[in-house]
């Protein structure tokens, strides 16, 4: 069993940045790939990007590539989002989410534990 908890969100200006924070308890911390997950109002929640269990493997969803960047610190049981350059169209909630990895990453029914879901506002 993995407990997730977001952090980092709020409000920030187009262009700003944000880095958000996912901190897990539990077993096994280390063995599971960890992405971020966004949704919006009346939308599907969209994956944004995946790291490896061991941080050496990264995917970008085309929309935030170039801006984004996520790493981990397994000593620390966290994994962060760095976003970068953001603009309106990325606000949402976000959520990461724990998994085994593998093919179909960008689909919710590929990880097994959620958090709760932070908060991102950009305003124009």
């Amino acid at each position: 069993q993995v407990q997730l908890v977001e952090s980092g969100g709020g409000l920030v200006q187009a262009g700003g940045s944000l880095r958000l924070s996912c901190s897990a308890t539990g077993r096994a911390f280390d063995s599971y790939a960890i992405a971020w997950f966004r949704q919006t109002p009346g939308k599907e929640r969209e994956f944004v990007a995946t790291i490896s269990w061991s941080g050496r493997g990264t995917t970008y969803a085309d929309s935030v590539k170039g801006r984004y960047i996520i790493s981990r610190d397994n000593t620390k049981n966290t994994v962060y989002l760095q976003m970068n350059s953001l603009k309106s169209e990325d606000t949402a909630v976000y959520y990461c989410a724990a998994g085994l990895g593998g093919s179909f990453y960008f689909s919710v029914d590929r990880y097994l534990y959620w958090g709760q879901g932070t908060q991102v506002t950009v305003s124009s």
